[in-house]
C-alpha cells in the first residue's frame, strides 16, 4: 500500500452541549504476526526454554494448555493468563522482571520494520496510535514503549491482588469482540472516531474490530482472513 492510498478521512465532529468536538483518527495494530514477525507467545516459550528457566513439570503442564487451546477448550486469552501464572508463579513483579529481560534479547528484534514506519507515518499524520492485542501487557507493553507509544495499548490484563495473581482475568478480554468494546471506550476516551480509524490485523479472530473501523488492512493475513479481505476489497498487504 502506498501513502497516496493512506490519505485519511477527514476527522469526524458533532456538537455536544454547546461544544464543538473534533474527533480524532485512531490508528490500531494488532500485534502477534502484525507488529511482530511471530507470535508472542511462541517466543516467550522459546526464550524461557532457552534460558532454563521452565522445569519439566511446568513444561508439561503449559503444553497441555496448548493442548487445550488448539481443540478449543480454552481462548487464547485463558491459555496466555496460564502460561504466565506458571512461569512467574503468583508473582507479578517476576512476571515483569522476566519480561523485560525477555525485550531486551529476543522480542525487540522481531518487531517488523514496515510496523515501526507505518507506525511512524501514522503519528506524523496526527493519528492517536495503539497495539490492540490479545497477549497480556508483560508482553505487549515493552513494544508499546519502545514504538514511542507510550501506554497507548490495549491487552488481556490478569487480575492481580497485592502484587499476587489470582488466575482470573479482567473482563472483557481483549480477544473478539472484546477487542471491540475496549476500543470503544478508548476511542470516547480520547475523543476519537472508529468510523474514520484504522486497524492492521493478521487474523480472522479479530473480524469483529476490522468491521467496526472505517479502514481495515489485512497484513499477513491467515488464509481465512485472506479470503474475507479479498471479497471484501480490504486492502491487504505484507510488513515482512
Amino acid at each position: 500500500m502506498t501513502k497516496s492510498d493512506m490519505v485519511p478521512a477527514g476527522a469526524g465532529a458533532v456538537q455536544v452541549a454547546s461544544r464543538q468536538v473534533n474527533f480524532g483518527v485512531g490508528a490500531f495494530f494488532d500485534m502477534d504476526n502484525t507488529v511482530l514477525r511471530g507470535s508472542s507467545g511462541r517466543l516467550y516459550l522459546r526464550y524461557l526454554r532457552q534460558k532454563g528457566l521452565l522445569s519439566w513439570p511446568r513444561w508439561l503442564a503449559i503444553t497441555w494448555q496448548v493442548g487445550l487451546y488448539i481443540l478449543g477448550v480454552t481462548s487464547f486469552p485463558q491459555l496466555m493468563a496460564r502460561l504466565m501464572t506458571e512461569v512467574a508463579g503468583a508473582d507479578e513483579a517476576e512476571a515483569w522482571r522476566i519480561s523485560a529481560a525477555w525485550f531486551e534479547e529476543m522480542l525487540r528484534d522481531y518487531i517488523a520494520p514496515a510496523a515501526r514506519e507505518r507506525i511512524n507515518w501514522h503519528r506524523q499524520q496526527g493519528h492517536r496510535v495503539a497495539i490492540v492485542s490479545a497477549s497480556t501487557p508483560y508482553a505487549v507493553s515493552p513494544v508499546a514503549h519502545d514504538l514511542g507509544l507510550g501506554d497507548d495499548y490495549l491487552a488481556t490484563r490478569l487480575e492481580v491482588v497485592s502484587g499476587r495473581f489470582t488466575g482470573g482475568l479482567i473482563e472483557p478480554p481483549c480477544y473478539g469482540a472484546g477487542k471491540v468494546t475496549l476500543v470503544r471506550a478508548y476511542c470516547a476516551r480520547n475523543e476519537l472516531a472508529l468510523a474514520e480509524s484504522y486497524f492492521y490485523s493478521d487474523s480472522h479472530h479479530d473480524l469483529p474490530l476490522l468491521e467496526a473501523v472505517g479502514h481495515p488492512v489485512a497484513v499477513n493475513p491467515s488464509r481465512k482472513l485472506d479470503t474475507i479481505a479479498l471479497k471484501r476489497r480490504w486492502i491487504s498487504e505484507r510488513f515482512y
